[in-house]
């Protein structure tokens, strides 16, 4: 059964901090949260900031986790607003049906694979310096779409093979008798890019700098195949899962943005 958690953490505590400047350290703290040691099942979440005074960290798990070492170390322990919230998300998985419209959210990674990347990372110099020593099999490398307008196609692309489709959005006729044919005018895709960052971290002090580009997608989607949504909806879209890429929320089409979950 998949929980669907919403943690509020507050930025001004030094865990905090610590746990904010780095998705590696993040995702450890997030994997400590399940009993089951070592954890095999799929988790995915999400870092969003709702305020300069506070974070708020999104996680979907298979089994019902605790949160009780973030809320001490990180949040705000015994502060009204500051318990976590834990939801069943099979109520959810449930409603989704052929042809149903929600909003949706993700954050995600989106990447393209090369041949040869025109400016390597660290960890893609590392690679390319073993590949052609002979140490390493040779294989594509991840390269980050930069702009807008490849970050959205990344994710148009993909919608299919989801089980949804982004449909056209449409925008208010200028006026009577100026609209040809009475048809609504479409401004394209019902989805845009909100915010974009660029993540640098490494894994260990002395290891190789992880460099992640990310895009967040706000819109409009259509159920096409419930199936496939559902199995996008546990296990995420795109790579960089761990490190907090990858996962979908959906809302009614008549919420807010912040009622995403």
């Amino acid at each position: 059964m998949p929980y669907l958690s919403k943690i509020p953490l507050n930025p001004r505590r030094r865990a905090a901090v610590s746990l904010l400047s780095s998705p590696h350290r993040l995702h450890a703290a997030v994997l400590a949260g399940l009993a089951v040691q070592p954890v095999t099942e799929r988790v995915l979440w999400r870092l969003e900031h709702s305020s300069l005074h506070r974070a708020e960290l999104l996680v979907l798990t298979e089994s019902r986790p605790s949160w009780e070492h973030l809320v001490d170390d990180a949040g705000w322990p015994g502060a009204d607003g500051g318990a976590p919230l834990i939801a069943d998300y099979t109520p959810l998985l449930q409603r989704i049906s052929r042809g149903r419209e929600f909003a949706f959210r993700l954050t995600a990674n989106p990447i393209q694979s090369v041949p040869r990347p025109t400016k390597p990372s660290e960890q893609q110099t590392i690679r390319l310096k073993q590949q052609s020593d002979g140490s390493s099999r040779t294989r594509g490398f991840r390269v980050a779409h930069r702009t807008v307008a490849q970050q959205l196609d990344w994710l148009l692309k993909r919608a299919g093979r989801h089980g949804f489709a982004i449909p056209d959005a449409t925008i208010t006729p200028p006026a009577l008798g100026l609209q040809a044919d009475g048809q609504p005018l479409s401004a394209g895709p019902a989805v845009s890019v909100v915010s974009r960052d660029i993540l640098r971290f490494r894994k260990h002090h002395d290891g190789p700098r992880i460099t992640l580009s990310t895009a967040t997608f706000e819109g409009r989607l259509r159920v096409t195949d419930p199936d496939a949504l559902r199995t996008a909806l546990v296990g995420g879209i795109g790579p960089a899962k761990g490190y907090g890429q990858g996962l979908l929320t959906l809302a009614p089409l008549h919420t807010t943005t912040a009622d995403h979950g």
